[in-house]
């Protein structure tokens, strides 16, 4: 069941991934040009997307408030 549900999650990010970025800023001018926009999509996906679910934090940001917590719980 777990695997079923990793497959789908990555077709649902590579089909959203597609459509945001290769679909939608076409065509390409070099393979290059494609990677520096994959970069920047990523950065945007990890480091500035605000997630609804996680209180609209970055998950970047969400996830290192989760180990300062731990951190903090298991010190204490």
């Amino acid at each position: 069941m777990l695997a079923t549900c990793e497959r789908n999650w990555r077709a649902t990010l590579n089909g959203l991934y597609k459509a945001e970025i290769i679909h939608r800023q076409g065509p390409w001018r070099s393979l290059e040009h494609v990677e520096l926009a994959t970069a920047e999509w990523v950065d945007w996906w990890n480091y500035r997307r605000l997630h609804s679910a996680i209180g609209n934090l970055p998950p970047a940001e969400y996830e290192a408030l989760y180990y300062r917590q731990h951190e903090a719980a298991e010190a204490a």
